[in-house]
């Protein structure tokens, strides 16, 4: 699952934009630290600080960033998504699944959210579809699903 990149910049938040895609996650929240009040209040601050914690393994100070985002400003997709990422990578499928869909009604055409929803809807599947077992009478589970178990594993297999 891939997290939404911020699109709004401006001066200072192009140079800590910067130094997230330099990988300098540190440099980047140090320049995060040393914004105005006023401007550590605006959502594309706090947004970058939850990419940047959630980039230097902060992950659950990155949570709580997009959480109160999520909370704050219901309208914005962004933090949906990037929020689903975290809890995915966690195993938390199911709350993934709600706060993707929660991007999507704040954006229906938001492009990342669309894919981690269809990525995620694959793991849900794959687990589904592991939990079955063979059917009544049988002693192995059936061709077909089989099949859709060995598919789905391949399509969300790490790298692809």
């Amino acid at each position: 699952m891939r997290a939404a990149p911020d699109s709004r910049a401006a001066d200072p938040y192009l140079e800590v934009q910067r130094l997230i895609r330099a990988g300098d996650p540190a440099a980047a929240l140090a320049r995060l630290e040393s914004v105005t009040p006023e401007q550590a209040r605006e959502p594309r601050w706090r947004f970058a600080r939850g990419v940047v914690l959630a980039e230097l393994g902060r992950v659950q100070e990155a949570v709580v960033a997009y959480t109160t985002l999520t909370q704050e400003f219901p309208e914005l997709a962004e933090p949906y998504n990037n929020l689903a990422v975290l809890r995915a990578a966690q195993g938390q499928l199911d709350e993934a699944r709600v706060a993707l869909e929660a991007a999507l009604r704040a954006d229906p055409t938001h492009r990342e959210a669309r894919e981690n929803l269809g990525d995620l809807y694959v793991r849900l599947a794959v687990r589904l579809w592991e939990g079955l077992g063979p059917a009544a009478g049988r002693r192995e589970p059936d061709a077909d699903l089989a099949r859709k178990l060995r598919l789905a594993r391949e399509i969300s297999a790490p790298g692809r």
